[in-house]
Parts: structure tokens; C-alpha cells; sequence
């Protein structure tokens, strides 16, 4: 046995840490991703579970100055346990997303932004044709609908 021998094993050795260091730190970094992806999840899943809105009333009129216009006006009421967004919450008519309000307010502040709990958040909009069905949706994923809308 003469050094090539021994530089071999020894090339070996080194060889094995580098790779075994290698595969540590991406095992471990894929581990930390693993967790901080589930426990996202789980405080997804309190938000949602800590959520409830309640849609408590829809108005849809018809022609109110002249354009021809139907405006809906929807009272949402948060009934959970945190406080929401206004700008995460979307409304959709008959499908569509609704993007422009004529205003929206919480307790008639059309300035904030945080809708708290207990809070009645009012919405305005118009749409061109007699909607039939007015979906309300939370930020955390928690929806009300109400459909056979008339006016």
C-alpha cells in the first residue's frame, strides 16, 4: 500500500464531507420551507376559521339619474372574530367582478380601510344590466351570496 492508495482515501474522505455538506444544507433548507409553508397554512386556516360576514341587505334600483344604470347598494355585516380589510373585500354581480364604486364605507367613513368587527361595511356600485345575484367575498376566502335580486 503506497500513497496512492492512502491519497485516494483521503480524496474519498474529503470527497464524502462535501457532498454530505451539500445535502445537509439542502435537506435542511427544504425542511425550513416545508414548515414555514404549513404553519402559513394553519394561521390561513384561524383567519378563516375566525371569519363570518353576513350579507343584510341589497337594494337595486333602476334609472336613478337618467343613464340607464341599475345601482345596487349592499350592507355587509362582519359577524367574526377579526377585523377585515376593505380593499380585500370583493364584490361580484352576476359573476363579474366589481372593480369601480360609486363609494364604500364602514359606518359611513369611506376613509379607513379596517372594517372591525360588529362593523357594517356599505357598498355602492353600478352595473348595465338587472343583476340577479350579488356574491360579497372577505379577504381570508369567506363569502355570503344573495341571489333573486330585483328592482
Amino acid at each position: 500500500m503506497g500513497f496512492s492508495v492512502s491519497g485516494s482515501a483521503a480524496i474519498l474522505l474529503v470527497a464524502f464531507f462535501v457532498a454530505f455538506g451539500t445535502f445537509y444544507s439542502a435537506a435542511s433548507n427544504s425542511m425550513e420551507a416545508v414548515n414555514d409553508a404549513r404553519s402559513a397554512a394553519q394561521d390561513d386556516l384561524l383567519a378563516q376559521q375566525n371569519t363570518a360576514i353576513n350579507l343584510t341587505d341589497v337594494t337595486v334600483a333602476y334609472n336613478l339619474t337618467g343613464n340607464r344604470l341599475y345601482y345596487v347598494n349592499a350592507t355587509v355585516e362582519n359577524t367574526g372574530a377579526t377585523g377585515l380589510s376593505v380593499g380585500d373585500t370583493d364584490f361580484m354581480v352576476d359573476g363579474a367582478l366589481q372593480t369601480a364604486f360609486l363609494d364604500r364605507a364602514v359606518g359611513g367613513d369611506s376613509s379607513t380601510d379596517i372594517w372591525a368587527t360588529g362593523e357594517r361595511l356599505t357598498a355602492n356600485m353600478t352595473v348595465p344590466n338587472q343583476p340577479d345575484r350579488l356574491k360579497v367575498i372577505s379577504g381570508p376566502g369567506i363569502a355570503d351570496t344573495e341571489v333573486g335580486l330585483s328592482g
